[in-house]
């Protein structure tokens, strides 16, 4: 019994210190998973969940550069700008060489501009194009940096450091980066200079180099709905909207294609339907949030006449994010 027992002992020695030696997931990738799982959640539009997770990391874990990023990216979609803004200034404090902190440092203060008076928002916009910069200097190979750069330099008037010429320079760099997105920044200068023809040929060359087309036949449509070509506009619809079923990462065309009925005021049953086939989807990311979509989605309900299809809508949008303003005031 006695060598038993030593040899019992020895076994949990043994064993011990393979526990004690094993790999064990340190504090910096137990983070990143969190983060990760909480980013995945937010992609699919549930923002109240998504903070939950980030306030639950342990200390210090909310406050690291990547958990302060996705705060911001949350508090944008929620369109509170201020929050975004604050968040995303520390993220940038603690990661200044990090472009995509800039990028989005540079977003929610271009959106706090646009919402401020117009005594505040000169020295809010010099610091947007500032960040922007920042984030195109530290990441010229970005092509998000340099389509957020090159739509400032596009809509900026001089005095705030806009300018076509500018703008002109960006898409050209654009086009050695990502020629989709080159041509679509070519056609946004030209849409400003009122060459029409040039916009329609460089939208089209941005489908034709897209790797996930249907968004930019979105564009398009969007193009044709300012130029009152409404057949032309419906035809490019129906393009994206196919596409978008056929490609998991385009899927937000469906959202985006609503969004250029809405802002025509046209067709809210198709807007409607193209909304719900969003919504239904498991691939619905940030840049159509879906509480947003489902804000959207009840204003086209209640322009058709469904009233408690509407407030259903508005009942989803607050269970994914409580305080989203859009939703409480849609009955106000």
């Amino acid at each position: 019994m006695k060598v038993r027992t030593v040899q019992y002992r020895g076994l949990a020695v043994c064993l011990l210190a393979v526990l004690i030696a094993a790999p064990r997931p340190s504090r910096a990738a137990a983070l990143a998973q969190t983060l990760a799982q909480a980013d995945q959640v937010f992609q699919a539009g549930q923002a109240d969940k998504a903070l939950e997770q980030i306030g639950s990391l342990p200390q210090g874990g909310a406050n690291s550069a990547d958990a302060l990023l996705l705060l911001c990216r949350i508090h944008y979609a929620l369109q509170q700008w201020d929050k975004a803004v604050s968040e995303c200034e520390q993220a940038t404090r603690l990661g200044q060489q990090d472009s995509e902190y800039h990028l989005w440092l540079g977003r929610a203060l271009g959106q706090k501009a646009a919402h401020a008076s117009v005594f505040s928002a000169y020295g809010v916009a010099k610091r947007t194009v500032a960040e922007f910069e920042t984030a195109a200097r530290l990441d010229p190979h970005s092509a998000e940096a340099l389509m957020d750069l090159g739509e400032y330099y596009k809509s900026a008037p001089g005095f705030a450091g806009g300018g076509l010429d500018k703008a002109e320079r960006v898409a050209q760099q654009l086009d050695g980066v990502e020629a989709s997105r080159g041509h679509q920044m070519h056609a946004r200068i030209a849409e400003s200079r009122s060459d029409y023809s040039t916009a329609e040929r460089e939208y089209k060359q941005a489908i034709a180099t897209a790797s996930h087309p249907a968004l930019r036949w979105t564009m398009l449509a969007s193009f044709y709905r300012t130029r009152k070509r409404y057949a032309d506009m419906q035809d490019a619809l129906r393009t994206a909207e196919g596409l978008a079923r056929k490609d998991s990462h385009a899927t937000v065309a469906l959202y985006d294609g609503a969004g250029v009925l809405m802002d025509g005021k046209l067709d809210p049953g198709t807007a409607a339907r193209m909304l719900e086939e969003y919504l239904a989807s498991s691939t619905k990311t940030e840049e159509g949030p879906a509480f947003e979509a489902c804000v959207r989605l009840a204003k086209m309900k209640k322009e058709l006449g469904d009233k408690d299809g509407a407030q259903q809508q508005i009942a989803a949008a607050l269970a994914m994010a409580h305080d989203y303003k859009p939703a409480l005031e849609f009955s106000r």
